[in-house]
């Protein structure tokens, strides 16, 4: 054979396509469009991530993944922290009271108005007269010994009946709520009792061998 006749011109252009032809065009094609694709996707991606990164005027901020573990374990230590600072009640101080001036004082009852005396008695076996007329030497003595000693005014200048509003922080040692109390202050109601304070108390003194436990005496009659 002549070699010349296999001679290949590569400036020779195919005029017919076979199917070969058409799935290698097919495939370029597809390749060509799904790298295009990538770019694309790819240059968004890029531009968007620096928009969210970089803010004109501000500075550069950088995000730091944290771990699940981490974020629950600050979440407990701020829960722990919460319980520690809470404040704690006051206690309540209670003061020491000396029982000797009540007893002084139910001494001078008895002195002047036979108070234990009329406490202690049985009243069933009496009328209601002489009830009434022991209960008159009482009274009269009490309330000798209640001027003598002590000087007493109402908390509330109001007579009784009075309707009144208590506005908000009003003294709750000086004023009792009674009734439907409900909410907070202030309050509209009426004076039942006007109340009584101590604006001044005078009790004798007593020497160091006064004994305040002896209310009365025993009296032997010679």
């Amino acid at each position: 054979m002549n070699p010349t006749n296999y001679a290949i011109d590569l400036a020779l252009k195919p005029t017919t396509f076979d199917l070969w032809h058409v799935c290698l065009l097919g495939t370029v094609a597809l390749l060509a469009l799904l790298l295009i694709m990538v770019l694309f996707f790819w240059a968004f991606s890029l531009s968007r991530s620096k928009k969210q990164m970089s803010v004109p005027g501000m500075p550069e901020v950088i995000v730091k993944e944290i771990p699940v573990e981490r974020i629950i374990e600050v979440e407990k230590i701020v829960e722990v922290e919460k319980i520690v600072e809470a404040p704690t009640p006051e206690p309540v101080v209670l003061k020491e009271v000396s029982s000797d001036a009540a007893l002084q004082l139910l001494g001078l009852f008895q002195k002047e108005a036979r108070f234990i005396d009329f406490i202690n008695e049985e009243l069933a076996a009496y009328s209601d007269a002489d009830v009434g007329v022991a209960a008159r030497v009482v009274h009269e003595g009490c309330n000798k010994v209640m001027e003598s000693h002590f000087k007493l005014s109402p908390i509330r200048a109001e007579t009784e009946g009075t309707k009144l509003t208590l506005q908000k922080g009003f003294d709750a040692t000086k004023v009792r709520l009674t009734g439907n109390v409900v909410g907070n202050a202030p309050f509209s109601g009426e004076l039942i009792h006007r109340g009584w304070q101590v604006s001044k108390a005078n009790l004798p003194k007593l020497t160091e061998s006064y004994n305040v436990n002896v209310l009365a005496a025993a009296e032997v009659e010679l």
